[in-house]
């Protein structure tokens, strides 16, 4: 049977994927963004540059579709599931890669199969953005062998089921992303302080003596230049991973901490200035109004 595709989401990740798809595969795609004068004509040139037919509808996109990708913001994840698995057709396949903890997979998948869907959890492991098409996917449940091969007709490379249900290819995302994204929300807490203090130099000194993987300026840059452009969305998702270490009953204060952190960098709108000093005199003085 032919697959057809539709993507739920036309963010960063949907923008990128679906323009470095493999030859031959058609997408429908269907943002809320598209219900608005004020960003529909943008989201619309994104679907045509893509080769993406945008759609005025979401019926329109998942009606016939074999295979939904679900690419929304975490905090929409499981509302989109939900309100839009009436509209899948029969046996269509749920790819949901929206960075969520495992317990809103699970939620979301009730929904999507209660509704005769088949929901796979897909978990991304990395920035689709310069990955692409090799970006590395885990993907688990009961229909994850057909979510494996649906995302290698899209054009992945780099996609394995894991074993476990729903939820599992969730875990291991959210369980990362304590240290993935912990390690930026650190950055920036150090680097601020340090340049505060007027001692930066000889902390970066000092880091890159205890560690030459990658020099501590070039890590602190990016680490920085992450949470201004994604701090938003990676707050979002540390929320998820919050939920996440609850439920195991681990604890998860530093990782309360780095969701607020990266609210508050992305929270800023600014455009990453280029090089640390720049984006560290545009962060210092709305940190230190922030802490007084």
């Amino acid at each position: 049977m032919e697959s057809r595709f539709a993507i739920i989401g036309f963010g960063e990740a949907g923008r990128t994927l679906a323009a470095d798809r493999n030859a031959g595969v058609s997408v429908s795609a269907y943002d809320r963004k598209l219900d608005s004068p004020a960003t529909r004509d943008a989201i619309g040139h994104a679907c045509r540059a893509a080769d993406v037919t945008a759609v005025d509808t979401p019926a329109d996109a998942l009606s016939t579709a074999t295979a939904v990708l679900s690419l929304v913001t975490a905090d929409q994840a499981l509302a989109a599931a939900r309100q839009y698995a009436p509209l899948l057709a029969a046996g269509a396949l749920w790819l949901d890669g929206n960075s969520v903890a495992p317990q809103t997979k699970r939620a979301a998948a009730n929904a999507i199969e209660a509704a005769g869907g088949r929901y796979c959890d897909v978990a991304i492991l990395a920035p689709v953005d310069p990955a692409r098409r090799a970006v590395p996917l885990l993907v688990s449940g009961a229909h994850a062998d057909k979510g494996v091969a649906a995302l290698r007709q899209f054009g992945f490379t780099n996609v394995r089921a894991v074993a476990g249900e729903i939820g599992a290819a969730s875990a291991i995302k959210m369980i990362r992303s304590v240290m993935v994204k912990g390690l930026e929300a650190l950055t920036a807490e150090c680097l601020l302080a340090a340049e505060a203090a007027g001692v930066r130099a000889e902390v970066l000194a000092s880091l890159d003596a205890s560690d030459r993987a990658v020099p501590w300026a070039a890590r602190g840059d990016y680490n920085l230049d992450r949470m201004l452009v994604h701090g938003l969305r990676r707050a979002a998702e540390m929320e998820e991973v919050v939920a996440t270490l609850d439920a195991l009953g681990t604890g998860s204060v530093m990782s309360r901490g780095t969701a607020q952190r990266q609210h508050d960098i992305g929270a800023l709108g600014l455009a990453p200035p280029r090089g640390l000093d720049a984006k560290l005199a545009a962060l210092l003085p709305t940190a230190e109004e922030k802490a007084a």
